[in-house]
């Protein structure tokens, strides 16, 4: 049997330092399997394409291809940066058996990426196998996933014990599993892929900048027959939200609001989608009624309620056309990209 090759994707957003120190324990996991690491810059435009290609030269890890830094020319987000690395494949010109995806601010134990490599090669009905992540003084980061959903999004904007109890089943972030098995979707910070699987159902949706993209390529695999597999024996150290700034969102920005709508539309329909975002408006407003209730402030992003609302109004507004060409979705949201002003 062939030894699989392996290409370790780090998308790159103006955290040139941080990258650096994924890519070096990144190396160090994946010493013995064959492949090579493709970091990718989203267009930082602050330095990091020059900075990473010098302390990839000076540190010798681009002697026989070993790494390399790509320049995207556009910040398109996650999913069109990850996209360009595949697209260039192995530095080679080879095609890898799997895809490595790996966040900046993300770092592998040492055997974590053996043990997803090993599960997908011993798991054919397998097209994913995601990582057990973890913040930097141990605490588990909720990263198995069931499918989003009318109820979940009720759920999700109500924030009730009982409720939640109720609606357990639906919650989107799953008790963490101890044992490896499949779950609907897991996060990108740690994710490997079967490229044969890709051929398949197409690369990542583009129209997405930031969040969703994950779920909505795992559920179109699952739809083709595929299966998502959470590995909680593969840790990995999460710093999380480095590059997109989410744990300090004063305001939830437009493109969640974006990918969010267009994961709805496209994977159920828009009458399902119009029924999802009523949902949350009704469990916010729930949850709003109970803080008011119990005079305390009810927490989260400022103007969040508002925010949906106007999104989902002006979204009706303009109409939103999600193009197909031969079976896949390949074009973008009517409401817009989205994206961080550069």
């Amino acid at each position: 049997m062939n030894e699989p090759s392996l290409l370790t994707i780090i998308v790159n957003y103006r955290t040139a330092p941080m990258t650096i120190r994924a890519t070096e324990v990144a190396l160090r996991a994946t010493e013995g399997i064959k492949g090579s690491l493709t970091i990718v810059d989203n267009d930082s435009q602050d330095g990091s394409h020059a900075r990473l290609t010098g302390e990839v030269t000076a540190r010798g890890w681009d002697r026989d291809g070993r790494v390399r830094v790509l320049q995207s020319g556009r910040n398109g987000g996650f999913g069109a940066g990850v996209n360009f690395a595949i697209r260039a494949g192995l530095p080679d010109g080879g095609t890898p058996d799997y895809v490595y995806l790996l966040n900046s601010d993300a770092f592998p134990a040492p055997d974590a990426v053996r043990r997803l490599l090993d599960h997908l090669q011993a798991h054919a009905e397998a097209g994913f196998a995601g990582s057990y992540l973890h913040g930097p003084e141990g605490e588990p980061h909720p990263t198995a996933f069931r499918f989003h959903g009318v109820l979940s999004e009720f759920e999700g904007g109500a924030r009730s014990g009982p409720i939640s109890r109720l609606l357990e089943r639906y919650r989107v972030a799953m008790p963490i599993p101890d044992r490896a098995g499949p779950v609907d979707w897991t996060a990108g910070a740690s994710l490997m892929i079967r490229r044969r699987m890709l051929d398949e159902t197409g690369l990542f949706d583009e129209g997405y900048f930031l969040y969703y993209e994950e779920a909505d390529l795992c559920l179109r695999a699952r739809r083709r027959g595929w299966q998502t597999h959470y590995v909680p024996q593969s840790r990995v150290t999460h710093i999380g939200s480095v590059s997109t700034g989410m744990k300090a969102w004063d305001r939830v920005p437009r493109y969640w609001f974006d990918s969010r709508l267009r994961y709805f539309v496209k994977s159920h329909g828009i009458v399902h989608a119009v029924s999802a975002t009523a949902a949350l408006i009704a469990g916010t407003l729930l949850w709003r009624a109970r803080a008011l209730a119990g005079r305390r402030p009810h927490g989260g992003p400022k103007r969040f309620l508002r925010d949906l609302i106007a999104h989902a109004a002006g979204s009706a507004g303009r109409g939103l056309t999600i193009r197909r060409r031969g079976g896949r979705f390949d074009g973008r949201a009517a409401t817009g990209e989205g994206g961080e002003p550069k």
